[in-house]
């Protein structure tokens, strides 16, 4: 809920606003909707992750969740997991006092993106995600480094809404 200021972004007093509402990242899925990120992370062999909404409605989604190998096979079997909307925006909450949001352009499999860059410390651990402004919900892209050192590369290649 909101914080009190009756910004939806803020969903809670020391956090900093979060790029979409639940009520945006609702109206921007579908039944149908897929979303393919490749997933890097260090010694560890890449793969994709897929996220499909099954079902949506006014509260929330049914969302199949699945890897596969970069080839296409399935690794492993699919997760059925409702979610709620708000739930969805709580994922991009982030305390303000650790938070910094910039406004960024940036290259992606899906093309040049207008993003919202959200950098987040705590200790020696940097989170970088960058939100793309027409595409309300998980991250085009965020990067995780530990010391300096790049520990995790999420990319999204494919966004499909139906």
């Amino acid at each position: 809920m909101a914080d009190g200021t009756g910004d939806p972004h803020v969903l809670a007093p020391g956090t900093a606003p979060t790029p979409f509402t639940a009520a945006q990242i609702r109206d921007g899925a579908r039944a149908g909707k897929e979303i393919r990120v490749r997933v890097e992370a260090a010694g560890e062999t890449p793969y994709f992750r897929v996220n499909r909404y099954l079902e949506c409605d006014e509260a929330g989604a049914v969302l199949e969740r699945f890897h596969l190998a970069l080839d296409g096979s399935p690794i492993g079997d699919p997760e059925l997991d409702p979610v709620a909307w708000l739930d969805l925006q709580g994922h991009a909450s982030f305390p303000v006092d650790a938070t910094t949001i910039e406004p960024e352009r940036i290259e992606t499999p899906l093309g040049e993106l207008d993003c919202l860059r959200y950098t987040v410390r705590e200790g020696a651990t940097e989170n970088v995600f960058w939100f793309a402004t027409d595409l309300p919900g998980m991250p085009v892209r965020f990067v995780t480094r530990i010391d300096g050192e790049v520990a995790l590369t999420v990319s999204m290649v494919a966004n499909v809404n139906p």
